[in-house]
């Protein structure tokens, strides 16, 4: 190892959501798989911390209260320091704990994440109890969760003497811990020889978890007013801002990082990049892997007739077909009929394109719907099935799209998500469309490629590793006309059966050569490796 690098083997992970517990988006598969894909390597010890939400039962999912190493009979708990301006308070917190594929779990459970029940925004059932409690808006008190759980899991590392090589903060929920353990008295020493990583999934506006009361963000993280009033964007405390004056910082693909400090795209984050950039920081690029075992299309759990494998040459992709041809029957008999909106014609032989995901503009999904009646005009044997949820106007865009006799068996929307359904739709489809306006990463093109589902993608952000032509098809402009223009190229390529198979065959051995987490995960521990000089 070179003088300038630190040997890495005890690595703590934060993070808003992870794995099957919890989560509301792609982080949690990269927290968790990257997690456990760095427990696997031998010598490394890994450990996470994240919140324990009202929807989750810690002794259901195997948990067990931690106990505290001073007093074995006793269970580990502790108050936190929470202050306002004009009070001091403090929040009790307690911790339970579990290893799952060797990665050590630890829960934060208080008062103020029992009381919620999704992740980041309110739910139907909050709402009906807490009319203020709007659905999908998010929490009000955001800022405070994001800081309990930061100092919970700074003192959790004291209490069990722990000092990692390197604490990994996921996101802008976690983005201040950095600038606590450098600053705050006692934890200064104490974390003296611990690096820093922060990962900025998503830098849009609305992700920096940004505060505009500046003296309840420096009576609550406990930092000085003049390193709050420091790391000010648009005039509010900026978590990410902060993190970059005291950890490394990353992007989920390098594209994306370059986007953020290079381009006018970064105004759509605030320009968060820009103002990095003028402090000297520079943004590092890691495109996210994926477990390809995890999605797995030979085992469809429906038979083998439903079995199938895209990157097998051998494989005709009769048991895609199938899939296809039972999801349709299925949407007509109305499996889903509570949260579905229009069915699909079940003949199964026209394209079938697919979109999952959250309905917004950020996701492009006004674009798709802007030249749909386009496309069914030009088009009569398409049809298009929208899986998700999100903004109100589009999702009530979409039920009336689905509604309309024109284009009656050929738009579906199921409002909402489940893995299983989710699933199936990867399977049953023939294209999956990414229209988004800034996309970090991407985690669902992967997976459409690994179910044979081609990608018909945006070339913005992490999306350009779809290689158009090759891994999928892509297009550049931001506008209505190119996209339709890629919708009509995956016609074409639809009827070219051999060229067709030769992408999905294509896309498969690109993933399992540049991006599995065996792969990427070597980038983030060289990553570790330089956090942990700062």
């Amino acid at each position: 190892m070179g003088n300038n690098r630190k040997q890495i083997k005890y690595i703590w992970m934060v993070s808003r959501e992870y794995g099957d517990l919890a989560g509301a988006g792609g982080v949690k598969d990269v927290v968790s798989q990257l997690a456990e894909t760095l427990a696997r390597w031998s010598g490394r010890s890994v450990h996470v911390v994240l919140p324990c939400y009202g929807f989750m039962d810690s002794i259901f999912l195997g948990f067990s209260p931690l106990m505290d190493p001073e007093d074995p009979e006793k269970v580990l708990q502790c108050e936190i320091d929470m202050d306002h301006p004009d009070e001091k308070r403090r929040e009790k917190v307690r911790y339970f704990f579990r290893k799952i594929n060797r990665v050590s779990l630890y829960l934060v459970d208080s008062a103020r994440f029992r009381e919620k029940r999704a992740v980041y925004t309110y739910t139907a059932e909050e709402e009906q109890a807490e009319p203020w409690q709007k659905e999908s808006m998010g929490h009000y008190d955001y800022f405070a969760m994001n800081i309990l759980l930061q100092k919970a899991t700074m003192e959790l590392m004291v209490l069990l003497d722990a000092r990692p090589d390197v604490i990994h903060c996921h996101d802008g929920h976690t983005a201040v811990l950095p600038a606590m353990i450098r600053e705050l008295p006692g934890y200064r020493s104490y974390f003296r020889s611990s690096g820093c990583l922060v990962t900025i999934h998503n830098a849009g506006l609305g992700y920096h978890q940004e505060v505009a009361d500046l003296p309840y963000a420096s009576s609550v993280t406990g930092l000085a007013r003049e390193i709050i009033d420091d790391h000010l964007l648009d005039g509010k405390f900026d978590p990410f801002l902060a993190a970059g004056s005291y950890a490394l910082l990353n992007t989920v693909s390098e594209n994306y990082a370059r986007e953020l400090q290079e381009t006018k795209s970064d105004r759509l984050t605030g320009w968060l990049g820009h103002a990095l950039l003028a402090r000297k920081v520079q943004l590092e690029g890691i495109t996210n892997g994926i477990d390809p075992s995890l999605f797995n299309p030979a085992d469809t759990g429906e038979g083998e007739n439903f079995s199938f494998d895209p990157g097998n040459t051998d494989d005709d992709l009769r048991g895609k077909k199938e899939c296809k041809i039972a999801f349709l029957r299925d949407l007509q008999d109305g499996k889903w009929q509570e949260k579905q909106y229009g069915t699909l014609d079940g003949h199964g032989d026209g394209p079938l394109f697919t979109f999952i995901g959250r309905l917004s503009e950020q996701k492009g999904v006004d674009l798709l719907l802007e030249v749909l009646p386009v496309l069914f005009e030009r088009r009569d044997n398409v049809q298009i099935m929208f899986l998700g949820s999100g903004d109100a106007g589009l999702e009530d865009q979409l039920k009336n799209f689905s509604s309309n006799t024109f284009w009656q068996k050929r738009i579906c929307f199921i409002r909402g998500y489940s893995p299983d359904l989710a699933r199936r739709i990867y399977c049953a489809g023939d294209f999956f469309v990414i229209p988004s306006r800034f996309e970090p990463c991407g985690l669902t093109d992967f997976i459409a490629q690994l179910f044979g589902n081609v990608p018909v993608v945006h070339l913005v952000g992490g999306l350009v590793k779809v290689k158009d032509g090759l891994t999928g098809i892509g297009y550049e402009k931001d506008s209505p006309d190119a996209l339709l223009d890629a919708l009509e190229r995956a016609l074409v390529l639809y009827t070219d059966k051999e060229n067709l198979r030769l992408m999905q065959l294509q896309s498969v051995r690109e993933i399992e050569k540049k991006y599995t987490w065996s792969r990427v995960m070597k980038r983030y521990v060289a990553l570790y490796e330089r956090a942990g000089l700062i």
